[in-house]
């Protein structure tokens, strides 16, 4: 129930009539009740094949790319948003895929695990790193490469010329404004090219 009441949330943050793209799309099923509750329009990038079928059957435009490429296909500014949920913390170029991101869409939304979520700090005190529902992995078997807090992805931005203008956490389905940092097991940034 909570992943569809984060959906919501982010979708919200689309305004209605936007030219999507969405970055690691899964099975389309974002870029779908983006197509079916706001009229929105576009593609996603998805790498896997069975999930390519997917939103396929779901009738979601997609592209297969691996996004560590980037996204010299697109000119700049070719959306109005670009979406690049949980798919920061696999990609090894996560500065640049960031600032592809910025120069792709007038609008990006980005969200990933937030590691200085208390439970995982707890765990971290312990000698333990954390296994939550944000962060679902053993250290030895995740696909995440990378991790990051709140509190990280502000500098990072402010570093590559982005303004936020929106930015809250996410935990269990519900908004989270204070401490974001401590309180959200996920992080959701939207931000503008400066």
């Amino acid at each position: 129930m909570s992943e569809r009441k984060d959906l919501e949330v982010i979708a919200r943050l689309v305004p209605e009539g936007s030219r999507v793209l969405d970055l690691g799309c899964g099975q389309g099923e974002l870029l779908a009740h983006l197509q079916q509750h706001r009229g929105c329009t576009g593609y996603g990038i998805e790498i896997d094949d069975a999930n390519v079928l997917a939103c396929a059957q779901r009738g979601v435009n997609v592209i297969q790319l691996n996004l560590e490429e980037g996204l010299k296909l697109f000119d700049d500014h070719s959306f109005d948003v670009v979406l690049q949920l949980e798919t920061l913390q696999h990609l090894r170029n996560t500065e640049h895929m960031l600032r592809e991101t910025a120069r792709v869409g007038r609008i990006g939304i980005v969200s990933f695990p937030n590691f200085a979520h208390w439970p995982n700090r707890l765990s971290v005190m312990r000698g333990r790193m954390p296994v939550t529902k944000a962060l679902p992995y053993q250290w030895y078997d995740t696909p995440n490469i990378r991790v990051s807090t709140f509190a990280d992805f502000e500098v990072l931005a402010g570093k590559n010329g982005l303004a936020v203008t929106d930015s809250f956490g996410l935990s269990g389905g519900e908004v989270i404004r204070t401490w974001p940092n401590l309180l959200a097991s996920v992080a959701v940034f939207k931000f503008e090219q400066v």
